[in-house]
């Protein structure tokens, strides 16, 4: 099974930007950060199975993700070296931003 995922250079930055925009989406992107490829089903932020299915595949589209799909199981990585090869400092800011308070 083969997943759309884009060239970075080829989505636009107002994509990248909305994509990060959203609290959970910020969630899996800081626990990406922190290195490796995750199971897509490790990512508990209180949200159900679809909406995280959902958030995960914004991620992909916008260019922030990679998925490898082995057997039933799917694995997302942060496309980093890309991301800031494209993006100079954009995921430094994000990621070293504090949390927001609701």
């Amino acid at each position: 099974m083969e997943l759309h995922e884009p060239e970075l250079r080829e989505v636009p930055v107002t994509a990248v930007l909305a994509a990060l925009a959203d609290d959970v989406r910020l969630q899996i992107v800081r626990a990406l950060a922190e290195g490796g490829e995750y199971a897509c089903g490790t990512f508990e932020f209180g949200v159900s199975k679809a909406t995280r299915s959902h958030h995960l595949k914004v991620l992909r589209e916008a260019g922030l993700t990679r998925t490898r799909v082995a057997g039933t199981s799917r694995y997302v990585r942060l496309r980093r070296d890309e991301l800031d090869r494209l993006y100079p400092g954009l995921l430094h800011a994000v990621l070293a931003a504090p949390d927001r308070v609701a």
